[in-house]
């Protein structure tokens, strides 16, 4: 299968939007500081040295937020740094199984933002009454309907999964480290990777996307991805790019809540949204639709 360049944030495609307010310069210079404010290091005891202190050791990695390229001790936190190459297999894993994560939300969860859907797979249920006047039938069919749904939501992830596993996943000091305005930063704790984010430039308007953020599902619920979102925030301000732009086909209310606390603004979604590996088929437009999202957080005015 021939796949184009990777094109979703978490699963994200960019399309630029009009420009919006620029944030205040005191909430720019907030952001800077936002990530390693968040989990400071623990502070030194109080009170004089007896004896003429050692050495202080290498600066390394902020607690969520260090950029640093040394590895923190045991015990003291999730450090955001950039990927290494030999993280290659674990940043994939992570990828992968945030992504499968959609197959059951966008089949199921899904459903409840297309209407016509809904009213089409009504529509098909009392028909099958009509003709067959059996209740187990009809009962039958909301199964039936909703089976097909996941069949057609894992044939579409897992095509996509294919193409993405084949382009930027697969070689992502090729594609993040290694290009100018890319970066792939990685979550870790007691030396295991537990998240990622990248971070791609486009030129054309001067902003930068976020894309591929993932953290463990093991290890959410600690402020892990607001910390890698704000990684990508703080290497845009450096960078003096005018915005950052994301575009989501998450179906769960929280990746929406993480975005807009962060500062990002909801630009609009889109039904018509073409993923990497759909096929257009009638029987794929029947039973999978996704929504996309777009968000944009200015920065500057150009």
């Amino acid at each position: 299968m021939h796949c184009g360049p990777p094109d979703m944030v978490c699963e994200t495609k960019i399309v630029a939007a009009e420009d919006h307010e620029a944030l205040p310069g005191a909430q720019k210079d907030a952001l800077l500081a936002a990530a390693g404010a968040m989990w400071p290091p623990l502070p030194a005891a109080p009170g004089p040295a007896a004896a003429p202190a050692a050495p202080p050791p290498a600066p390394g990695p902020q607690a969520l937020g260090g950029a640093g390229g040394a590895d923190p001790p045991e015990g003291r936190g999730v450090y955001i740094r950039e990927f290494r190459a030999a993280e290659q297999e674990a940043a994939r894993r992570i990828f992968y199984d945030g992504i499968m994560e959609r197959i059951p939300n966008t089949a199921f969860r899904g459903l409840r933002q297309h209407p016509r859907a809904q009213l089409l797979y009504a529509l098909l249920a009392a028909l099958c009454f009509a003709l067959t006047r059996s209740l187990l039938l009809t009962c039958l069919v909301p199964a039936g309907l909703l089976a097909l749904r996941y069949y057609y939501s894992r044939k579409v992830v897992l095509a996509y999964l294919d193409c993405a596993l084949h382009t930027d996943m697969a070689d992502i000091e090729q594609y993040y480290m290694k290009p100018p305005g890319s970066c792939f930063w990685v979550a870790v704790l007691d030396g295991n990777v537990v998240g990622i984010v990248a971070a791609r430039a486009h030129a054309a308007d001067n902003t930068v996307e976020l894309l591929r953020m993932s953290v463990d599902s093991r290890f959410r619920g600690r402020g892990i991805a607001k910390a890698l979102g704000r990684k990508v925030l703080e290497f845009a301000l450096a960078h003096h790019y005018s915005a950052v732009v994301l575009g989501t086909t998450a179906v769960k209310a929280a990746a929406h809540k993480l975005y807009e606390s962060l500062g990002f603004r909801h630009m609009g979604s889109s039904d018509r949204h073409v993923m990497p590996g759909m096929t257009l088929s009638l029987a794929e437009r029947l039973f999978f639709q996704v929504r996309y999202h777009r968000y944009r957080l200015q920065l500057r005015e150009e």
